[in-house]
């Protein structure tokens, strides 16, 4: 069902074979050379007996013809015996810059790639040839169209910073694979130029969206790690969530693990200055001499040692956020004054350096102190408290909400064994009862650590009473009755049992907080994170390890 014909330089026949070898044929295909439409290449509908395409190009003085026979159907055959210059609508289909056609065989090497796509990719002509299409096209699936059969229409593809869109249709002939061809789907430049940007605009757009969907997410998730559900801990989330949406400084109170500097993530989280991180300063562990470089930052060559390019302090690096000063009460008079200039319109100078930065911060405080003690004492600016107060949240202590006990010791369980992956351990039922009766001086935090430290020495599946060891106000080796009376007994076998328990407690602390040290390379930030202690304990214990 195919012939080669090959015509002289006199347009004779100098060979011929299978559909070539027919007269008939030869006649057709030599009228039309004649005729002029063959300037050297082209291809002809022939009806002799049956429909066949033939294509020929001449080679030097002779012209070779190859001839195939093609179905009653074929549209191929209707655009080329109706249309006589359909050779140059198939080179327009094959050269177009606004069409870009790529073939692939059925093992997704190229067999045709156009002149504009070569330059497009920095190929020589003809270089692309038989290297396999993801050498070359960059995003490229269309050697997963060779493979699976099925064509993709209208999809986005990233080509040299450019997004198109583009098919990828598989071909066949005999019901067989046989290759794929690629296309861009465009009508021109400018019309490539404005679907890119139209894409790049939706893609911004959804990336809007996802950042919003994703703040409520962690917003939602910043206030619901405030466990519990007792009157007090809704109060406070109410107030929280009033609060958060106002530029006012907010000043936390509270007893010492109450969990202020969660309250203060919380705030910030729902706030509108969200999508930035909130800026941390703890009050109580910044000392004297490094006040204005921490917090004001300094210009290159303030001083020996300074970075070259100078530094940004605390104040510049909240600035469109939030910043967060923990342990406020702990504060040096001469930082008190020194914040609150900054504090009346916003404005500072970094150390060595004489330019005015003007930063837009919300300002969230927290303390454990009495501020009207520290006031009357003179320990305490009375202007700077009213300064820092603009609203006041009192963190309830966890004796004002023991209903929420059964809701926290889980919760301590599920993330102490996913951090130490090993299974989480089930509370018998006694446990609740018995925690609640606890004084809790240190509140939630006591709670964290007497949980974990129940975790580490039980040796089944399940934490029971006798797994808590408690120190630090609470009995050891009591039961629930004398612990709540809160007196021990005074023997020498449990005072000589608690030293050798608090040493293994304190061997255990300070081997996790070493070891976190390591794994996240100093930062207090995310030690106190993996940990689930507060920055504040964690200087404390390191201090306390720096001296050991």
């Amino acid at each position: 069902m195919a012939g080669v014909l090959i015509l002289n330089d006199q347009k004779s026949v100098a060979y011929a074979s299978g559909l070539a070898a027919n007269p008939a044929i030869q006649r057709q295909l030599l009228q039309e050379l004649e005729t002029g439409r063959g300037q050297g290449s082209g291809i002809v509908a022939l009806n002799e007996g049956g429909k066949y395409i033939a294509v020929y190009r001449s080679l030097g003085d002779e012209f070779v013809f190859l001839i195939e026979a093609v179905d009653s159907e074929s549209t191929l055959f209707g655009l080329v015996a109706s249309v006589d210059f359909a050779v140059a609508v198939l080179t327009y289909l094959v050269e177009s810059p606004y069409l870009s056609l790529v073939l692939v065989d059925d093992q997704a090497r190229i067999r045709f790639m156009p002149p504009v796509h070569e330059k497009f990719f920095g190929l020589e002509r003809g270089e692309a040839i038989g290297k396999h299409v993801t050498e070359v096209i960059e995003n490229t699936k269309l050697h997963k169209v060779v493979q699976s059969g099925k064509a993709e229409i209208g999809k986005l593809q990233e080509m040299g910073g450019i997004t198109r869109v583009v098919s990828r249709v598989p071909i066949k002939q005999n019901g067989k694979i046989v290759g794929a061809i690629g296309q861009v789907m465009f009508k021109g430049p400018t019309t490539v130029h404005e679907l890119s940007q139209e894409v790049s605009k939706l893609r911004s757009q959804v990336a809007f969206y996802k950042s919003e969907l994703s703040g409520i997410q962690q917003n939602a998730y910043d206030l619901e790690q405030m466990i519990g559900e007792s009157d007090a801990i809704r109060q406070l989330k109410a107030d929280i969530m009033k609060v958060a949406p106002m530029h006012v400084p907010v000043l936390i109170v509270g007893e010492s693990g109450t969990g202020k500097e969660l309250a203060a993530q919380a705030l910030h989280g729902l706030s509108a200055r969200s999508k930035s991180r909130m800026v941390f300063v703890n009050a109580a562990a910044l000392p004297s001499s490094l006040v204005e470089s921490e917090l004001f930052g300094y210009e290159a060559g303030a001083f020996t040692g300074a970075d070259k390019s100078g530094r940004k302090g605390k104040f510049e690096q909240a600035d469109k956020t939030s910043l967060f000063f923990d342990e406020i009460g702990d504060m040096a008079p001469e930082i008190q004054v020194k914040l609150l200039r900054v504090l009346q319109d916003g404005m500072f100078e970094r150390v060595g350096g004489n330019r005015v930065y003007h930063s837009d911060f919300r300002l969230i405080c927290a303390s454990n102190r009495s501020f009207q003690e520290m006031i009357n004492e003179g320990t305490f600016r009375l202007d700077l408290y009213y300064r820092i107060s603009g609203v006041t949240i009192r963190m309830p202590s966890l004796r004002e909400r023991l209903d929420d006990i059964p809701a926290l010791v889980p919760r301590f369980l599920l993330a102490f064994a996913n951090r130490h992956r090993m299974p989480v351990k089930r509370v018998d039922k006694r446990v609740y009862p018995f925690l609640q009766e606890q004084p809790w001086p240190g509140n939630v935090r006591q709670l964290l650590h007497e949980v974990e430290k129940a975790a580490i020495f039980s040796d089944g599946p399940e934490l029971r009473v006798e797994d808590f060891r408690m120190t630090g106000g609470l009995l050891e080796d009591a039961a629930p009755s004398e612990a709540t009376s809160g007196i021990s007994a005074p023997t020498t076998r449990v005072g000589s049992r608690h030293r050798r328990i608090q040493d293994a407690v304190n061997e255990v602390e300070r081997t996790m907080i070493s070891e976190a040290m390591v794994r996240h390379r100093s930062n207090k930030k995310k030690v106190a994170e993996d940990l689930g202690i507060s920055r504040a304990y964690l200087y404390k214990r390191l201090a306390e390890i720096a001296v050991a």
